[in-house]
């Protein structure tokens, strides 16, 4: 099933599917395809009602878009996550003590990195529009959210 010139994430070079994605691949085989196109008629719906969708400005139809979705699942293996979250963590917290610093000690402007950077990184994080309403100022994230288990803020009630 693998593809020539082409990197696949379920199958390997050659052909065989990579230990990640065999429970799914079997499920893939012993799905009807109808039961797929009805999985994936289910999710558009969805992603209407819930809203997950975009318009192109200066179209003529004007009309909402989905966001571009796979109902294949992309596998991360347990190794891949672990080293994954080990990143994360370090970019979070790395993050956490820049934005903590720039906030009250400023040890970065005496450090003698330009001030005009540092205020114009603290009007980026103050004016992201992708900034969620509902987090509290000084919103530290742990390394709980990249645990097994971990929530997502709710948004909106659907």
């Amino acid at each position: 099933m693998a593809l020539p010139n082409y990197y696949n994430e379920m199958y390997s070079e050659d052909g065989s599917v990579r230990p990640q994605y065999a429970a799914f691949a079997e499920w893939l085989r012993e799905t009807p395809a109808t039961r797929i196109a009805q999985n994936r008629q289910a999710a558009d719906l969805l992603f209407h009602r819930v809203g997950i969708t975009f318009a192109v400005y200066g179209e003529a139809s004007g009309t909402e878009r989905l966001i571009p979705f796979d109902i294949v699942p992309h596998v991360i293996s347990g190794a891949d996550w672990d080293r994954l979250a080990r990143g994360l963590r370090q970019r979070v917290e790395a993050l956490n003590r820049f934005l903590h610093d720039i906030y009250h000690t400023q040890e970065i402007i005496s450090a003698g990195h330009a001030k005009d950077a540092v205020d114009k990184t603290i009007l980026l994080v103050e004016k992201n529009e992708y900034k969620r309403r509902q987090a509290p100022v000084g919103l530290r994230v742990t390394s709980k959210a990249f645990g097994t288990g971990r929530r997502f803020p709710i948004a909106r009630k659907y």
